[in-house]
């Protein structure tokens, strides 16, 4: 119990980055090599032709509202941390989950519009540039879901009391990863602006 405790300590007294944001920072670096070949790819092969143009959903518009306004709300939680005002921050953990889970939902709209208009992932009828669009979108939404189990975590770690100025590491951890997340969005959205 004592080394998962100081697991979720402050930062090392050598004055060193904490495993925990080593690791992090690592993972980020990982998902943005992961989506840049993505990205590459989509090019590579809208160059070769046989693409199908389609309008994109109306949702993503939403969606990138959304996201942006979850990156307010994750920031003023850890604001509220900070300065241990724990009603602020349980509020603010909340709504950034509550709008998260908002952006899931019109993701998953925008694909029943992508299928309505006979775009799909796979079979006969696809084509690559609506599996691209399926990949690129639903990657993102794992990685967004788990940031949501993060968020969910640091609510039970709030209610517990163990997240406040003294130990800010969970809420940090979180806010990191919470901000990606939202500027990953914003560059898929606006590469697929350009490009789709």
């Amino acid at each position: 119990m004592d080394m998962v405790a100081k697991s979720f300590g402050e930062e090392n007294n050598t004055g060193g980055i904490h495993p925990l944001k080593f690791t992090l920072w690592l993972l980020i670096m990982s998902i943005i090599m992961m989506f840049a070949a993505f990205t590459s790819a989509y090019l590579v092969r809208r160059a070769e032709g046989n693409w199908l143009e389609f309008d994109l959903p109306n949702i993503l518009l939403i969606n990138t509202v959304l996201i942006a306004l979850s990156s307010v709300t994750m920031q003023l939680a850890h604001n509220a941390a900070a300065q241990d005002n724990l009603g602020r921050l349980r509020l603010m953990l909340y709504l950034t989950f509550g709008l998260g889970a908002a952006f899931l939902v019109g993701q998953w709209n925008g694909w029943a519009e992508l299928v309505s208009n006979n775009v799909y992932f796979g079979g006969e009828t696809s084509n690559p540039s609506g599996s691209f669009m399926y990949v690129l979108t639903g990657v993102h939404g794992f990685h967004l879901i788990t940031g949501l189990i993060y968020v969910a975590l640091v609510i039970v770690a709030s209610l517990r009391y163990r997240v406040h100025s003294k130990n800010m590491l969970r809420i940090q951890l979180c806010t990191i990863y919470w901000h990606f997340l939202g500027g990953l969005w914003l560059y898929l959205y606006i590469f697929l602006r350009l490009n789709h």
